[in-house]
């Protein structure tokens, strides 16, 4: 027999029922057997022999194979202890198969009951390699699944911290733009104050002199009479005395005009007060401009860079952006941040000296491709819309400034040049889905959103009153 440390279960197996010895005994012939294997097989024997060699007993109650009982009693013990799930609940033997309807394991005398009868079987080994098998290919849509959610889940990283960068952004344009208007309202206000001060300060220099002048007057008119007054109180004698010089002083003294106030004396309130904040905003009108159409940089592609303002565009160093669903799927365009469903509308752009440029409008649907738009690439112009066929146009010289205007219920879809306003080319559609506007370029050249110029008009109403 073997040493326990190098034993296996095999070495503990009897011939017959290829199990674990059970009441092992042995022959003289060295051979041992499970006392009731070795009892059924002489039973259908006519002599006593050994089952493996063949030999003659003598002996029809062989002994007891006590050190071999002793080691499969260890082994078991050990072999539950070590590994209780390789053994049948049932029977306490082996596990060996797998069957295949029940999907379980069981062991010799399981496929042999009445429960498991005309049963499919497979040896443990085959089952688990099929059924493994069968699991690799179930979790091959599980894996592209979890890639997939990674691959979302990265994004959403990216997106999150793009948000940041957007809006750290777009506070700092906000607070310029918002300190532009401070100041000018800060110099419209010291403005203002200052031409209600030196109104002031003149008014005042005005008043003050009329103030000094009749003070005079009011001073020498006062020592007239008062001198007068007291020749007249005198006694007759001294009165008559001096009577011809207080008449004399008397008459010589001019007789002034009566004194006026003066007109437009005081501050003239309606001038810097009256409609104050429409004069200044009218003013404001020269700073602010509006843009008929201002760009979406979450449509941008990634080669592309859109100022910070939202009104200019052109290629740059390839960028790290999020894939966010509002993103462009044309390489190197850009869409405007409104869509139009209805009425008429009009863009300007600055295409200037850019050698490589698209304009025109997208369809909300980007998946079937809906773009109407013009062609400039190579000193030449082309047209292109989705249902139709490209078409060249007429070469457009010194082309600096294109005018875009969609009316979107008639259909139509135009171009011309801004400067000389010759046509270049109009697509008619009926369009359904809302449309955008759209920009392409591949040169750092940038293409220019035009301001419209604003005004300001007041209306005035005049009402007829019957009596």
């Amino acid at each position: 027999l073997h040493s326990r440390d190098t034993m296996s279960d095999e070495d503990l197996c009897c011939p017959v029922c290829c199990d674990i010895f059970k009441n092992p005994v042995v022959l003289s012939c060295s051979h041992s057997f499970c006392k009731d294997c070795l009892s059924n097989w002489w039973r259908e024997k006519p002599t006593r022999e050994c089952p493996v060699c063949k030999s003659r007993s003598s002996k029809s109650d062989p002994p007891c194979n006590l050190a071999l009982k002793n080691l499969c009693e260890a082994f078991s013990k050990e072999r539950d202890q070590r590994a209780p799930e390789t053994l049948c609940r049932l029977h306490s033997e082996r596990l060996k198969l797998f069957c295949l309807d029940h999907q379980e394991l069981v062991c010799v005398v399981c496929r042999d009951s009445r429960r498991h009868a005309d049963h499919r079987f497979k040896p443990i080994d085959e089952a688990a390699q099929d059924i493994k098998e069968e699991l690799q290919n179930s979790l091959k849509p599980l894996k592209e699944k979890l890639k997939l959610f990674e691959e979302v889940k990265g994004n959403c990283d990216q997106t999150a911290e793009h948000m940041k960068v957007q809006a750290r952004r777009a506070e700092r344009q906000i607070k310029e733009q918002i300190k532009k208007l401070h100041r000018f309202l800060e110099e419209e206000e010291e403005a203002r104050i200052s031409a209600l001060r030196e109104e002031e300060e003149q008014k005042s220099g005005v008043m003050k002199e009329k103030m000094e002048a009749l003070s005079r007057e009011i001073a020498a008119l006062s020592d007239t009479v008062r001198a007068t007054e007291d020749e007249l109180r005198a006694e007759d004698i001294s009165f008559l005395n001096n009577y011809k010089a207080v008449v004399e002083r008397v008459q010589q003294r001019p007789l002034l005009e009566d004194p006026q106030l003066l007109s437009g004396a005081l501050i003239d309130e309606a001038k810097h007060l009256g409609n104050l904040t429409f004069n200044i905003w009218s003013k404001m009108k020269d700073l602010v401009s509006y843009m008929p159409l201002v760009l979406d940089p979450n449509t941008a592609d990634s080669e592309l860079v859109v100022s910070t303002d939202l009104t200019s565009v052109r290629s740059g160093k390839g960028q790290r952006l999020p894939k966010n669903v509002e993103r462009t799927k044309f390489p190197c365009s850009v869409l405007g941040s409104e869509g139009f469903d209805s009425g008429t509308h009009t863009w300007d752009l600055e295409v200037g000296n850019n050698p490589d440029w698209e304009l025109g409008v997208l369809g909300e649907n980007v998946q079937v491709n809906a773009l109407w738009r013009i062609l400039f690439s190579d000193g030449k112009f082309t047209a292109f819309s989705t249902p139709d066929q490209e078409e060249d146009l007429p070469v457009m010289k010194e082309l600096r400034r294109v005018r875009v205007h969609l009316d979107f219920l008639r259909g139509i879809l135009s171009f011309s040049d801004l400067d000389t306003k010759a046509h270049i080319h109009t697509f008619t559609h009926g369009f359904k889905d809302t449309v955008f506007p759209y920009i392409y370029t591949e040169n750092p050249l940038p293409l220019k959103i035009l301001p419209v110029k604003v005004t300001v008009k007041v209306k005035r109403f005049i009402f007829n009153q019957r009596v």
